[in-house]
């Protein structure tokens, strides 16, 4: 290596480390958090998503009678849930699985949300449908297989609902928030990002839950983050372990599925909370959520200080 070789390297080097975060994400600039734009809060209902609650969605992953929303919606109200999810439309693997009720299952969250006073968050797959959804959802929710559908993203966009953009299972961070930034284009400012896990080499769990990006989502961008651990186990009995991280790592929320009997599902049994299952998590998780308010409420270093004194 010559000696002209020697100082041009390092100074390569540097140059990569000084690389800020809006440079990397140059594309997406008004998903970044910047001085005027440090936070944004996502009204829904009587709730403030990203507002410093922690707040909870739960219910089953498909709507499949009256009774299992109705008693799913009761008990995870009580648990402390303040958001009710449940599939009208399931986008399946296979075209022989359940696709959902449709119409009627949007008809049933409706009728949920009347008895339990939760908001709704339901998923909308189609372009389409996107008025017939909105008209009974307070969130619309974007899947994984539907993150880069930019149609179905502008029209969502334009119904004024709120959005729960969901990271696509081979999305990176800069993708999704491409797709955060268009919904902004379309004139709609109340995102809220979800990671649910990405595809890797991996096989032990359904998907690999990236920690990494909520913590980097939460560093770079405004906009909300919750975490769905559901489907990125694949397995309920590793739920409660990745919402414990998903607090560690400052997520706003959860997104998790509750069914009142998990080995019965008509989707998703085997990554379902039962009754019992989501109280030991909720309650689990309050000496982590308390730790997290500790933490912000107390100036930098006073906790040093005092135990110095």
């Amino acid at each position: 290596m010559s000696g002209r070789d020697s100082l041009t390297l390092p100074r390569i080097g540097a140059l990569r480390v000084r690389e800020s975060w809006q440079e990397r994400f140059a594309e997406t600039p008004d998903v970044l958090k910047s001085s005027i734009r440090p936070r944004t809060i996502v009204r829904v209902r009587d709730l403030d998503i990203g507002g410093g609650e922690f707040i909870t969605m739960a219910g089953p992953c498909s709507v499949e009678t009256e009774y299992q929303l109705m008693v799913t919606a009761d008990h995870v109200r009580r648990g402390g849930a303040r958001i009710l999810r449940g599939g009208a439309f399931k986008p399946r693997s296979s075209p022989y699985a359940f696709q959902g009720h449709g119409l009627e299952g949007l008809k049933m969250l409706a009728r949920a949300r009347e008895s339990s006073g939760l908001a709704i968050v339901t998923e909308v797959m189609s372009e389409c449908d996107v008025p017939m959804v909105a008209e009974y959802a307070d969130i619309l929710q974007i899947g994984s297989r539907s993150m880069e559908n930019y149609t179905l993203l502008e029209a969502a966009a334009r119904s004024g609902r709120p959005i729960l953009l969901k990271r696509g299972m081979m999305a990176t961070v800069a993708d999704l928030l491409r797709s955060a930034q268009l919904i902004l284009d379309n004139g709609n400012p109340n995102v809220i990002l979800c990671e649910r896990g990405i595809r890797t080499f991996e096989t032990s769990t359904r998907n690999t839950f990236d920690v990494t990006a909520i913590a980097l989502l939460k560093h770079i961008s405004h906009l909300p983050v919750i975490a769905d651990p559901s489907h990125a186990a694949g397995h309920r009995d590793l739920v409660a372990a990745l919402a414990r991280i998903a607090v560690a790592a400052d997520a706003d929320g959860l997104l998790v599925e509750v069914h009142p009997d998990p080995n019965t599902a008509w989707s998703d049994g085997e990554q379902s909370l039962d009754f019992a299952g989501f109280d030991e998590m909720m309650a689990m998780l309050d000496p982590y959520l308390a730790l997290r308010r500790l933490a912000h409420s107390e100036p930098a270093g006073a906790r040093t200080l005092e135990a110095v004194g």
